[in-house]
């Protein structure tokens, strides 16, 4: 049955894809990915403390992640808000909202022997969305071009279809024995069959990108979930679109699995970049640190200064890093040393790591 993007497309088939053959460009381009991929997992082995950088990086990923579906937040409001209990800034909550749908879904991939379910697709949406919604179980959902409000593609419905097809998907990524081919090459494919099933009412597109990081993770390709892959789709945003719609209409692999390559090639160079530049700038901020504050150096304050760029006293006192009074005199220091600069926005003083958000902010 020929494709309708009107008619909900129930007929999507299975993975993997009929007939792919990896082409002598794709070899080389997956050669090149795993290569950097490997460097950046060697990295994350090699940290002291993996979750002091780690969560910056999750929360620059979560950033762009969300703005691939227009939402949107400056760095300065996303880093305010991460030292917040509860931030108004609807946007920013969205993003922490990720950071911590990845990090549940890492937990839930512990507990489930390291199987990826879709009870943790669920999860993931639902913590995303802080709602209770499930897998879609009603019909009219469809894809719409956002200028002209033409249909451009039909998921299939409804539930009894949709966890059919979620079955199937999570054989392929659960049975090594299901296909031969390279996790890097079924990381692709996996991407393409998650957006194209469109589980749920809101909240695929970074559910699927989640589930990129979580399958890396389950592969034993990296550690951690560091998978900077959004900056990429940001900045191509329209091809990424246009190439998944080429496979729905076309069955064109080829140029989607290379898009996806040449975003691990470009996104782990940039990824293990930024750690070199932060676990550098963390080394002589340490020295310092010790040359400001004296005996009264403390190494629960250089970790957080990296793990939230924006301090303020209250965060010191809640994280039980030191007194108000201690935490006010540090602050103090820290800033007439142009170690911080000091910011204050409404009633509150912040001291922001300008130097690591620097680093944060470069997309080169």
């Amino acid at each position: 049955m020929a494709f309708d993007r009107n008619t909900p497309y129930n007929e999507l088939p299975n993975l993997p894809p009929p007939g792919f053959i990896e082409s002598p460009e794709i070899l080389k381009q997956l050669a090149k990915a795993a290569r950097y991929l490997g460097e950046l997992n060697g990295l994350c082995i090699s940290l002291p403390d993996p979750q002091i950088l780690i969560n910056t990086i999750v929360l620059q990923e979560s950033k762009d992640s969300s703005a691939i579906e227009n939402i949107v937040t400056t760095q300065d409001e996303l880093y305010k808000a991460a030292t917040e209990d509860d931030t108004n800034n609807l946007g920013a909550k969205e993003v922490l909202n990720y950071k911590e749908a990845l990090y549940v879904g890492m937990k839930r991939l512990q507990d489930q022997q390291n199987l990826l379910l879709t009870n943790t697709m669920v999860e993931i949406v639902q913590t995303i969305k802080q709602n209770n919604a499930g897998i879609r179980n009603v019909p009219g959902t469809s894809l719409k071009n956002a200028i002209n409000g033409e249909v451009v593609y039909t998921p299939p419905c409804c539930e009894d279809v949709i966890r059919e097809k979620l079955s199937a998907l999570e054989q392929f990524i659960n049975d090594p024995e299901f296909s031969s081919f390279d996790p890097l090459i079924k990381m692709a494919f996996i991407q393409y069959q998650f957006e194209s099933i469109h589980p749920f009412p809101d909240g695929n597109g970074r559910a699927g990108r989640i589930l990129n990081a979580l399958y890396l993770v389950q592969q034993g390709l990296l550690i951690q979930p560091v998978l900077y892959l959004s900056s990429y789709i940001v900045k191509h945003k329209t091809e990424y679109y246009q190439l998944l719609r080429s496979i729905t209409e076309k069955e064109n692999w080829q140029d989607w699995v290379m898009y996806m390559l040449t975003a691990l090639i470009e996104t782990t160079q940039l990824t293990a970049k930024k750690m070199k530049a932060m676990l550098s700038l963390k080394s002589n901020y340490e020295k310092q640190l010790k040359e400001v504050l004296g005996t009264s150096f403390s190494y629960d304050l250089l970790q957080l200064m990296f793990t939230l760029p924006y301090l303020k006293i209250d965060l010191l006192v809640k994280k039980e890093i030191a007194h108000r009074q201690t935490a006010s005199t540090w602050l103090k220091k820290l800033s007439d040393a142009d170690i911080v600069r000091p910011q204050k926005i409404g009633r509150t003083t912040y001291y922001i790591n300008f130097r690591l958000m620097e680093i944060l902010s470069s997309d080169s």
